[in-house]
């Protein structure tokens, strides 16, 4: 059975997709990358088409669920996962930015010219991925409105249809669009030479996911008064389970028996905070969408994004993590759309962008759970300082 889990989990299926085409690449003609070239642009345009109903139908339920427990509690706890994604970004931004600065990466120029597709099937999306986000806020706000029970109820339905959609057909292409893209790029010449680079910027996700977790409950730690390791020295389970099933939700019931055994988290908070932080904290994934964005940017493209359109990702993605499905790589799959949008990445940038992330997703969900501690930490001082005045 562990065998069986380890070959069906999807950064290895990725990870093999990724060498199997920089195989593939190098000993491919011209006839079989023009064989190539429609099947992966038919894969695109299917993924990219989910795209704007995955926004819709995450985020709206999200937004109609804040009314059930429309307490300080619960805003406190939307604005704490919403910020601590922000400043997460913030710091990926700083990252990004001081390890660019540290390699001489250079856009690779093809060496081989591709071949015209022999046929091409355009599927455009139903929306724009902006339209799909307004419309998402501006429809979950009018059910709050007008108390809209059944349509609540439509919505939550709706959700469980788009995470069919992600789960039986967005997550199983995945690994053939990934291996497509690779094939050209391998083909092109384009992402040969940058390969070392990949292996580093991995190792420095990896450290600044480390980094994060401790500057979290440090300053859990200075705001409740309290030493932050009453909570965090029981978290390493909840460690290897989310790096071995790289889902904060998956991670859910060790989660909450770890937070158990703390004594200073309040009981009620933390039985709110636990499994409310794990559908809606993802600040590990934001980390590394934010740093990886930022160097497959300057590798593909020779240049950065400025820094007023990443403030307006930043703001924009910290939105869609809250509303993101609970599944490996959700983030980033909510996400895409936002990324093509405001950053014009293409089809060979995302794949790059979901091969990488995957290969170091273990990392970014162990700090989206192991962070919920430090905010639990927080929201239950808040609570006992709020009882005191009260």
């Amino acid at each position: 059975m562990g065998t069986k889990k380890f070959f069906s989990n999807m950064a290895f299926r990725l990870f093999l997709a990724v060498v199997a085409g920089l195989v593939a690449g190098q000993f491919a003609d011209e006839r079989v990358v023009g064989i190539i070239l429609p099947l992966k642009h038919v894969l695109g345009q299917v993924i990219f088409f989910l795209v704007p109903l995955i926004v819709f139908g995450f985020v709206t339920p999200s937004v109609t669920r804040m009314k059930k427990n429309a307490s300080g509690i619960l805003g406190i706890s939307l604005l704490l996962a919403y910020v601590s994604s922000v400043i997460t970004a913030v710091f990926a931004i700083f990252a990004g930015y001081g390890s660019i600065s540290l390699f001489d990466l250079k856009t690779s120029p093809a060496v081989k010219e591709l071949p015209e597709m022999i046929f091409r099937l355009d599927i455009p999306p139903l929306m724009s991925v902006m339209s799909a986000l307004t419309l998402a806020l501006t429809v979950g706000l009018a059910v709050v409105w007008t108390n809209a029970e059944k349509i609540e109820k439509l919505l939550y339905q709706f959700q469980d249809i788009v995470s069919a959609m992600v789960t039986r057909i967005l997550i199983p292409i995945l690994p053939f669009f990934v291996f497509f893209n690779f094939s050209i790029l391998s083909y092109e010449g384009t992402v040969n030479s940058q390969l070392p680079f990949f292996a580093v910027f991995i190792l420095i996700t990896i450290l600044c996911n480390v980094l994060w977790v401790a500057f979290s409950y440090v300053v859990a730690g200075l705001y409740s008064r309290k030493n932050p390791w009453r909570v965090l020295k029981h978290y390493g389970p909840v460690v290897l389970t989310a790096m071995g099933t790289q889902s904060s939700a998956a991670s859910l019931g060790v989660a909450i028996e770890a937070a158990k055994k703390s004594d200073v988290l309040d009981d009620d908070v933390r039985g709110f905070a636990i499994p409310f932080f794990a559908n809606i904290h993802f600040c590990g994934s934001v980390l590394n969408i934010v740093f990886l964005v930022i160097v497959i940017s300057q590798m593909l493209y020779g240049s950065i994004p400025s820094i007023d359109t990443l403030a307006l990702f930043t703001l924009l993605l910290a939105i869609f993590a809250i509303g993101a499905p609970g599944l490996p790589g959700g983030t980033v799959v909510a996400s895409l759309g936002l990324i093509q949008a405001l950053l014009g990445f293409d089809e060979m940038a995302t794949a790059l962008l979901l091969s990488v992330f995957a290969l170091q997703d273990s990392f970014g969900t162990a700090n989206n759970i192991t962070s919920d501690g430090a905010l639990t930490l927080i929201l239950s001082s808040f609570k006992t300082g709020r009882r005191r005045v009260t």
